[in-house]
């Protein structure tokens, strides 16, 4: 009997689970692989999901898809939104929306194993797909590497995955080299002296330190950046103090940096550190600030010979004009680690989850960062077809390329 995508699609929908707590999605996935008769392997990389179609002697081609959630309140107004919550790491109840799509991913890696299972006969080689958790905190894919996953099942001779986003669905975006940018997450705790809030002469106030080093940190990239160059420094969170007259001892921010290479991350990196260590002077802190590297993730770079001999297949594939080179994004992927794990070529793309008439009608109105929701966003939603069948057709037709 014939995978269900559509009810498996809205079923991960509506139940998604945080990073490393993919239990359901895990024993969803494990329960289709049966159905198709398959065997896996559960809990590698603590709740990942691995299984392999060997088929004869002929090349390994891993294919990857991530599977959890964000802290994302959903607001689509879909029948099958997602009203699920979930404990975040640091213990806070929080709401749990698929708002990157990663439903999506193990949706068409499931239909893609089912079309090669099917078609056995006409390639020869292994397959073998990665249900990996955890990419929203940069750690999965590492998590899987050091639980053995390169050691356990056949190493591969090529990498591939693909990530849906707000291109018309039946596009699909991709470029040889740098696809996606290097990331760092970074913790800043900024060390004042409490007090009561009728008294602020008395104390080394940390929020007032915090705004000063929010604002000063937005000057690295209009500033200290060359404008022909790439480079993102965003503050996502600050936490301090719990109540109006009491002026806290600390203050936490979290920094997400984004580069494209190496050499561009030591010297943002190095900026942030100097402003951070100066205001913190500039306050009259008495305490050096508490600087963490909370993850880091490496560029996302496409092999040049493997990408191009792959665009050629989906346009033969798919017609001319249906491959689109998207530039590089300031997005940040943990894929990689796989391939620089074993040293093979890696070739990740984005395929389109938009109706193509809406997409076509912001472009025309010049609205399309208003008007068609982006990754992350509560309001994200894929169109269900044909994006489903266009990821499925994807992942199996760049499979048979690289297949003997």
């Amino acid at each position: 009997m014939a995978l269900d995508l559509d009810a498996l699609y809205t079923d991960l929908h509506r139940h998604p689970e945080l990073s490393f707590q993919e239990t359901r999605t895990a024993a969803v996935i494990a329960a289709r692989l049966s159905e198709l008769g398959l065997e896996y392997e559960e809990g590698i990389g603590r709740t990942g999901v691995v299984t392999a179609i060997r088929n004869g002697d002929g090349p390994v081609v891993w294919l990857r898809a991530d599977m959890d959630g964000l802290p994302v309140p959903e607001q689509t107004g879909l029948e099958y939104a997602s009203t699920a919550r979930g404990v975040d790491p640091a213990g806070n109840d929080v709401p749990v929306m698929h708002a990157c799509g990663h439903d999506m991913h193990v949706t068409a890696l499931l239909g893609a194993l089912e079309q090669l299972i099917a078609t056995q006969h006409e390639w020869s080689g292994t397959v073998v797909a990665v249900f990996q958790p955890a990419e929203e905190y940069g750690a999965g894919s590492q998590a899987m590497i050091a639980d053995g996953v390169l050691d356990r099942f056949p190493k591969p001779d090529i990498v591939l995955g693909q990530h849906v986003t707000p291109l018309p669905a039946g596009v699909i975006g991709v470029r040889p080299g740098t696809q996606m940018a290097a990331s760092d997450g970074l913790s800043v705790v900024l060390h004042g002296r409490g007090g009561h809030g009728s008294r602020p002469h008395s104390t080394i106030d940390p929020v007032v330190m915090a705004a000063a080093t929010v604002m000063r940190l937005q000057t690295i990239v209009s500033r200290e950046v060359d404008p022909r160059d790439v480079a993102v420094v965003t503050v996502g969170s600050i936490h301090a103090g719990l109540k109006n007259n009491i002026i806290p001892a600390e203050a936490k921010l979290e920094l997400s940096l984004r580069y494209p290479d190496d050499a561009a991350r030591e010297r943002v990196m190095a900026k942030v550190e100097r402003i951070v260590r100066a205001e913190a002077a500039a306050s009259g802190a008495e305490t050096e600030p508490t600087i963490t590297v909370d993850h880091t993730l490496p560029p996302t770079i496409n092999d040049h010979t493997a990408t191009a001999r792959l665009t050629a297949a989906f346009e033969r594939a798919f017609g001319e004009g249906s491959v689109v080179d998207p530039g590089m994004f300031t997005g940040s992927e943990d894929v990689s680690w796989f391939a620089r794990e074993a040293g093979v070529p890696l070739v990740f793309w984005f395929w389109g989850g938009v109706d193509p008439q809406k997409f076509a009608d912001a472009v025309a109105a010049g609205t399309v960062e208003r008007d068609i929701p982006t990754n992350h966003s509560p309001f994200f939603a894929p169109v269900m077809h044909p994006t489903i069948e266009r990821g499925v057709e994807n992942l199996v037709v760049a499979a048979r390329e690289f297949l003997a």
